[in-house]
């Protein structure tokens, strides 16, 4: 779990809470060095864990420490962090940080805070892992990663495979509390591409919201987000839906949240619901004020078995026994067919009715988590053009982009004020190196923009409005955050545009023309 930065499973809620102001505080502390001198070296460094190695390798006066640092000592006293809570917490865990750092050589204190903060940068994803562990204990890397589909948790799937090596890793099973990965969909290019991708096709609905996996065992509820996120407690409403709409006892069982107006009952855009999601404080005040419907698509789990070896339509007849929908709790509705006309008034409807699109699903697959399955569904979204638009700001980038600048500032022009209005904020799509000569690196990006830096503070840089890029994204959507009221959903950079000129870039008013056409 260490070695990517983790202290718990992802399905665990427990969050360490710490910032990059404590990790600084707890290396002065540790080191003997004034707080504004590491503020400072953090600046010229860009990752507060070779700020640690620096002014470790440097203390005047060793610290004699109380033992030395082990692998569980670590792990342990990283737990303790994550209990302290309530009054005086933030000391404590200073504490406990300044005790690891003290105990530590340069390079381990650089690793310890990095990990604290859950920025390895080691380039240590879940492949290397389960690689890893199908290696050191001659298992295949084919099991460890059905394993890992099944129970989140490396450390679980190492002992299995330590301690009974191929067999163990076939005994991993679903546990409800332990979230799952989750079956993802392949991307068509249209509709009658889709329907003539499967013998056995039904349609539903793909909704603008969040996919939830909702684990319920008696009266206890727990709800996942797709990436394993634990956000039960943001959403009291849906638990007590669960426990009102689902018969099983026990089970899991999948489909998408939305929010909606609660005078209108209309989907609202996922960034209203979005608000919930992150929320920490005043969940019942967003509870009042985005209330959520539940839409459920599949199930995986009942009274102790799993459905993964049953085709959807088996599993949605399931889904239908256990549940005893409302308004607000329910299960999607579903058009089988492969007529094309049918399948686009369907599809019409989903897009009047503010969804993004339809997914087209083979009624004869098995459910396969983790993985873009081949012959099981299929998403149909409308393509959007791409926007040439302004880079007016960036960040400074840390760690191994330290020196480049990354997430670039995307903007429109207000033709009637001549000013340039922020739409987003961009990173992906450029790469780190040149794999071929038509790539764009941070390095290009930034030699290219460094003279156009008309201010800076902290990590932000004010760039002048000149450099005219291409960028591709999922959706338009309102948004505060932005001055021209608009957000870009997932841009990508696809090119410089060279030959044209700021004042040739996409103005307000197409950006809002782009807006209602999709909503179209």
């Amino acid at each position: 779990m260490l070695s990517n930065g983790r202290v718990f499973p992802d399905y665990e809620p427990t969050e360490l809470g710490i910032a990059a102001q404590l990790a600084v505080k707890a290396v002065a502390k540790a080191t003997g060095t004034p707080q504004k001198d590491v503020e400072k070296k953090l600046v010229a460094l860009g990752d507060i864990g070779l700020v640690a190695e620096y002014f470790v390798s440097r203390k005047r006066q060793s610290t004699l420490s109380s033992g030395q640092l082990t692998v569980e000592k670590v792990f342990r006293t990283t737990q303790e962090i994550a209990k302290q809570v309530g009054k005086g917490s933030q000391e404590r865990k200073l504490s406990l940080i300044s005790s690891l750092v003290t105990a530590a050589s340069p390079i381990e204190a650089r690793y310890i805070i990095r990990t604290l903060l859950q920025q390895m940068r080691v380039g240590i994803a879940e492949g290397v892992i389960r690689d890893a562990i199908a290696k050191a204990f001659n298992v295949s890397a084919e099991g460890v990663e059905r394993a890992w589909n099944m129970k989140s948790d490396f450390s679980e799937i190492a002992v299995a495979a330590k301690k009974h090596g191929e067999n163990g890793l076939k005994k991993i099973k679903l546990e409800i509390g332990k979230s799952v990965q989750v079956l993802l969909a392949e991307k068509s290019p249209d509709l009658k591409t889709a329907l003539g991708s499967f013998e056995n096709v039904a349609i539903e609905w793909k909704m603008d919201g969040m996919r939830c996996q909702i684990h319920k065992q008696g009266n206890k509820v727990l709800i996942f987000t797709r990436r394993l996120e634990n956000v039960t407690r943001q959403f009291p409403d849906m638990v007590k839906l669960v426990q009102k709409c689902v018969a099983a006892k026990d089970c899991i069982v999948e489909g998408e949240a939305i929010a909606i107006d609660m005078k209108t009952r209309r989907p609202l855009p996922f960034q209203v619901l979005s608000q919930r999601i992150q929320r920490k404080h005043e969940i019942e005040r967003m509870v009042r004020e985005i209330p959520v419907q539940v839409n459920l698509f599949d199930v995986v789990y009942v009274e102790g078995g799993q459905l993964f070896e049953k085709p959807l339509r088996e599993r949605r007849k399931i889904l239908e026994k256990i549940i005893k929908p409302d308004d607000d709790f329910r299960i999607i509705g579903q058009l089988v067919t492969k007529d094309l006309k049918k399948a686009e008034k369907f599809y019409k409807e989903a897009l009047n009715n503010n969804q993004e699109g339809v997914m087209v699903k083979n009624l004869d697959a098995l459910y396969i988590p983790g993985r873009n399955v081949a012959g099981g569904w299929l998403k149909v979204k409308p393509t959007m053009e791409n926007l040439d638009l302004v880079i007016v700001g960036a960040t400074w980038g840390t760690g191994k982009r330290s020196g480049w600048l990354t997430s670039f500032v995307l903007a429109v022009r207000d033709p009637d004020t001549d000013k340039f209005l922020e739409c987003g904020m961009m990173s992906t799509g450029i790469k780190e190196k040149k794999e071929n000569g038509m790539d764009i690196t941070y390095g290009d990006m930034t030699e290219m923009l460094k003279p156009l830096i008309e201010k800076q503070e902290s990590g932000l840089v004010k760039i002048k409005p000149k450099i005219v890029i291409e960028v591709a994204y999922e959706e338009i959507q309102k948004s505060p955050t932005y001055a021209s009221g608009f957000g870009l959903r997932f841009p990508r950079f696809v090119r410089i545009r060279n030959e044209k000129s700021e004042r040739e870039s996409e103005t307000m008013e197409r950006l809002q023309k782009m807006y209602d056409m999709q909503k179209k």
